[in-house]
């Protein structure tokens, strides 16, 4: 009997076999989306000024809610991953002052950013929210019951340069860096909550062709406060869902079973994170959300070999539930429309189910 997306989805995350893997997108962007809806997509940021100029800001945002309803029918998806939406025009925002204006130091920089930090609420803006309300209601009226994952990546440090010198310099200024950072995905996580979200995205970008910190640094600064986090989420019902491209092998048990989140996501291919060995290692305890390559096999492999390419990680994937298929990141111009669809038709030619009909 074919289960609901919702009961496939639900049933990976439980390491229970579904009657078939459960597929998504993480992030779909323009050209790709554009052509797939035969309009400008609103799920996309560069089409966002075009949209609020047309249709105003509550349009545009019901807009958004609409198109991305569209695609995952036309694409046959079974979860959605959605951001808050911009605010609307002229709101105000507490932003750093210009670089020429900061000290030197980068302790320095750091402690006036979380001075910063310490004047905002931690929960968001309900006006950023109206895109969940929006698709909440445009499911209702179509009869669906997609579970959305939304993002509280705030304890990433990628690029942050001066985090990372802190870090050593100043162990202090950085826990109150993360400390903040914590209150903030709390906050994110009670309006995630208010709004029955399914799936809370926690952690952030930590590593690239290795990881930016030591494992000890990560177990000393980021581990306790995603795991708080994480609890936060498991004390509601809800699923906490790692997120890091990059080789995160040599930190991996802290980052999964330290943190003690139910998914891993941005599972990075090219950085020698295979699925197979990820199965046999985590398989009974994590669920893993990709590992199709967008950078490199989605982009320049023939659609042939992408096919290959998808086949091979949803075998790398079966057993005990476990596995959502999705990219491992961002689907982007890169990516030519007939190599996306070539994942798609592998995928259904798999589980037995008819050719996609644009």
């Amino acid at each position: 009997m074919d289960m609901t997306s919702r009961e496939r989805v639900e049933s990976a995350l439980r390491h229970r076999d579904p009657d078939r893997t459960p597929i998504f997108e993480y992030v779909l962007l323009s050209p790709l989306a554009d052509i797939l809806l035969g309009r400008p997509y609103g799920g996309d940021p560069d089409n966002w000024p075009r949209l609020m100029q047309e249709l105003g800001w509550e349009g545009a945002v019901r807009r958004e809610a609409i198109d991305r309803l569209d695609l995952a029918v036309l694409l046959g998806h079974d979860m959605l991953y959605v951001v808050p939406n911009p605010a609307p025009p002229g709101t105000a925002e507490v932003k750093l002052p210009p670089p020429e204006s900061l000290p030197d130091d980068p302790v320095e920089r750091l402690k006036q950013r979380n001075e910063l930090e310490e004047q905002l609420t931690a929960r968001p803006r309900d006006d950023t929210l109206f895109i969940y309300i929006c698709l909440k209601e445009e499911m209702h009226q179509r009869g669906l019951d997609l579970p959305i994952l939304a993002p509280a990546y705030v304890h990433g440090i990628w690029t942050d340069v001066d985090l990372m010198q802190a870090m050593l310099l100043a162990p202090d200024v950085a826990h109150r860096h993360f400390s903040l950072a914590t209150q903030r995905a709390l906050g994110l996580v009670e309006s995630y909550l208010s709004l029955d979200i399914d799936q809370v995205g926690v952690g952030g970008d930590i590593a690239g062709n290795r990881p930016l910190i030591s494992p000890a640094s990560y177990r000393q600064f980021i581990m306790p406060e995603v795991r708080t986090v994480t609890r936060r989420v498991h004390q509601a019902g809800r699923w906490a869902v790692n997120a890091s491209d990059g080789d995160l092998w040599p930190l991996l048990d802290d980052f999964l079973l330290g943190c003690e989140v139910d998914g891993y996501l941005e599972i990075d291919l090219h950085a020698g994170m295979d699925l197979r060995r990820l199965k046999a290692a985590y398989g009974d305890r994590i669920t893993f959300y990709g590992n199709l390559d967008p950078g490199n096999t989605l982009s320049f492999a023939s659609p042939e070999e992408v096919k290959r390419h998808t086949i091979e990680c949803l075998e790398a994937g079966l057993g005990n539930g476990g596995h959502i298929l999705c990219a491992s990141n961002a689907i982007t111009a890169s990516v030519p429309l007939v190599n996306y669809l070539a994942v798609i038709e592998a995928y259904r030619a798999m589980f037995g189910l008819p050719p996609l009909r644009l």
